[in-house]
């Protein structure tokens, strides 16, 4: 969607005017990962309009090939405005324009399963399960196990908003889940769709994703993972041939010959959890948070930028809290991710460093040559 950013605080009533810019679930993590340097395409469906020019212009100025776009001549481009959220309650208005838009329009009919197979990771989200009958059967025809189908990715994203005008309701999602291979799930969208509460119980109710992340807010997040966990496999050269059309996200670099060491694990919690499973829990940084939007779909981008990377489930864990904060530190949904010789050096910190780690507006830039900063 194109998304309308307030040029001040306050009600919506309030703000005279709007900045333009862009949103999206996947296609925030489709610009997270390219903008990291992996190979990425972005698959969906916009309006034959001027803001349909303008995001996929902007996606593809990231890096990101849209060359799988299609470009809906009948319904137009999905657009929403926010404000900022108030600082004492976290509270801020989202208004969206999309009932009817071109991206509602997407079903197994439009958007066929072989433009999306050849491809290393396929990443999904519940939000597009909501939009519409088609939309919803489209995310059953991909979460569907399946001989010789990519690593599928699936970001729950329970929107409360979205469901309550949805004919299915949001126990579908946890359908939907059972049938990808990664998961990623915050604590407080488990309770309210499905009233699970705790890491533990959250695993109890999805066994089957080889990797589950619950994500607990400032707190960090938990993952569960099979012995081994599922990884694509390494890239066997540096220059591998174009992505075939439709491939959402791939990335074919090999891991790099000196991986940093994986951060360290801390001791989960107690509970009951599926006894072949690696549980990891690492806490997130301190972060000073400008606007808190878009930090769950960079936290996506950098987890799955370190499974593409090969590197263990902790240091996996980091990278996805150094994405988020990125992201928690600019006012939209994107933000420059961190250099990669930066991100590695933070994720390899020890446990005591990471813990003191204390990242504000700006602190992208911080210059490869300098050394981290702890207080």
């Amino acid at each position: 969607m194109v998304a309308f950013l307030p040029s001040r605080p306050g009600r919506l009533a309030d703000v005279p005017s709007f900045t333009r810019a862009i949103g999206g679930a996947e296609s925030n993590v489709a610009c997270a990962l390219a903008a990291a340097g992996h190979r990425v395409r972005w698959v969906s469906r916009v309006g034959a309009d001027g803001f349909g020019d303008h995001l996929v212009e902007a996606v593809a100025a990231y890096g990101v090939d849209t060359s799988a776009v299609r470009r809906d001549p009948l319904r137009p481009t999905g657009v929403y405005f926010r404000n900022e959220a108030d600082r004492g309650t976290d509270a801020h208005e989202v208004v969206y324009h999309r009932a009817g838009s071109a991206a509602s329009a997407m079903s197994p009919h439009t958007v066929p399963y072989e433009d999306l197979r050849s491809t290393r990771v396929l990443h999904l989200s519940g939000i597009t399960a909501a939009l519409s009958p088609g939309c919803l059967a489209l995310m059953r025809d991909l979460t569907r196990r399946r001989p010789g189908r990519p690593l599928v990715s699936f970001d729950v994203n329970h929107r409360p908003g979205l469901w309550r005008a949805a004919p299915a309701g949001p126990s579908v999602l946890l359908d939907l889940a059972r049938g990808a291979d990664v998961v990623f799930v915050g604590e407080d969208e488990a309770a309210a769709a499905w009233s699970v509460r705790g890491p533990s119980a959250i695993r109890e109710a999805l066994p089957e994703p080889e990797v589950l992340v619950v994500k607990q807010g400032a707190r960090g997040a938990t993952a569960f993972a099979r012995r081994p966990a599922h990884a694509p496999a390494p890239a066997p050269d540096d220059r591998p041939p174009p992505p075939p059309a439709g491939a959402p996200a791939r990335d074919d670099r090999p891991a790099p010959a000196r991986a940093p060491a994986p951060a360290p694990a801390r001791a989960p919690a107690p509970g009951s959890v599926p006894a072949a499973d690696v549980v990891v829990c690492v806490p997130a940084p301190r972060v000073d948070v400008v606007a808190a939007v878009g930090a769950g779909d960079a936290f996506a981008a950098g987890f799955l930028g370190a499974t593409l990377r090969g590197l263990g489930l902790p240091a996996r864990l980091r990278h996805g809290h150094l994405m988020a904060a990125a992201a928690l530190t600019v006012p939209g949904d994107l933000a420059a991710p961190p250099g990669a010789a930066l991100a590695d050096r933070l994720a390899a910190l020890d446990d005591d460093a990471w813990g003191r780690l204390h990242l504000g507006p700006g602190w992208t830039r911080t210059g490869e040559d300098q050394e981290v900063r702890t207080p």
